[in-house]
């Protein structure tokens, strides 16, 4: 008889805590090293064209780019997107990055806590309230996993890291193609509704890469969920990264679905459409990327990858320059729509381009 998926992993098998630990290293090297984004499938963010205005009558010392959020109000309208933990390499990129966020005033979230269940000594690998004290801290575990899941268990993980509120990512895609990865994926909408009516605190729902359409918004709006971490297509594939760590028969199965997945562009406007607050991600790669989301009605701009590699390449001062520069693309790109604050610029004209029509016209 196979183990019942509720059974402790055997040693040796790839979700116990070596086998954790090894796919958290993996995981930071290839994302730094290897090209792990979509070849041909974009962001659809090119697709919005903010309306240009010669006479914005604004100056860039009037900007008010500060954003309420989970509680707390940010600098501005930007997360560190949660990435990783569960290894030592992963404790040091956290806390570095976290206290960048700090610094700057944004938000910020841990990788899947997962490696926590198997080992709660792991803790202080995510744990960075002490060098990131003021701003949002986004706990984050599987919605598989948390299905299982007593919602105190859960909420013991939060508040192990002292987080705000907890991201539950959605990632079939990445199980599919990954060595011992989940394949029951029923009881995600249950699992939703349960923990925002009993956790306590705000729960994110969270893609991973592959993004959100009409039909999974409708299944978060009817469980209550109501900000969404879209994470679309576009950016990083995680289909793309476990089939660059998988075996031959995974790897051509990876290939085959590395395009896989909804633009960013078209799931925030889903998701806005549905009246959620949608959190931008996969594939922002600049300040342009993150007032393009704004104006289609983000709360927040979010980036994983492009931290991750300044941090590895360069530590907290590279970091903390590729931020510089995305503000100050932000800034310039709220100027040239005539738009004061992040509210101003989801209200600014716009046009978009016929493919991102495609993905989200009747």
């Amino acid at each position: 008889m196979s183990p019942s998926n509720n059974d402790p992993p055997r040693p040796g098998h790839p979700n116990d805590e070596e086998g954790i630990r090894r796919r958290k290293v993996d995981h930071i090297d290839i994302c730094t090293r290897e090209q792990v984004e979509y070849r041909l499938k974009t962001t659809l963010l090119e697709e919005v064209h903010l309306m240009h205005r010669s006479l914005p009558e604004l100056s860039m010392g009037e900007l008010d780019l500060s954003t309420p959020f989970v509680g707390r109000t940010l600098k501005a309208p930007f997360c560190v997107s949660g990435m990783t933990g569960g290894a030592e390499q992963a404790r040091r990129i956290n806390r570095q990055l976290a206290a960048v966020a700090q610094e700057v005033g944004v938000a910020f979230g841990v990788g899947s806590q997962r490696a926590m269940l198997v080992d709660p000594s792991l803790v202080d690998t995510y744990a960075v309230r002490d060098v990131a004290p003021d701003i949002p801290l986004l706990a984050n575990i599987g919605v598989v996993q948390a299905a299982r899941m007593p919602t105190r268990a859960i909420r013991a993980l939060v508040d192990a890291i002292d987080a705000d509120a907890l991201c539950v990512h959605m990632n079939p895609a990445q199980e599919l193609i990954q060595a011992g990865g989940d394949r029951d994926f029923r009881g995600g909408v249950d699992t939703f509704k349960r923990l925002v009516d009993e956790l306590g605190l705000p729960v994110i729902a969270k893609e991973t890469g592959c993004g959100v359409g009409p039909e999974t918004i409708a299944q978060l709006v009817g469980a209550g969920v109501e900000i969404v971490d879209v994470s679309g297509a576009g950016g990083t594939t995680w289909v793309g990264v476990e089939a660059l760590r998988a075996d031959p028969a995974r790897q051509i199965i990876g290939e085959d679905f590395w395009e896989w997945g909804v633009p960013t562009a078209a799931s925030i406007i889903h998701t806005r459409r549905a009246g959620l607050i949608p959190i931008a991600s996969g594939g922002l790669r600049d300040g342009h990327d993150a007032a393009r989301a704004i104006a289609l009605g983000a709360r927040l701009a979010s980036m994983a990858l492009p931290f991750l590699r300044a941090v590895q390449a360069g530590g907290p001062e590279a970091a903390l320059a590729f931020y510089g520069r995305a503000l100050d693309g932000l800034k310039t790109a709220m100027i040239l729509s005539g738009a004061r604050t992040p509210a101003a610029l989801a209200l600014a004209p716009r046009r978009l381009g016929p493919n991102l029509r495609l993905w989200i016209d009747p």
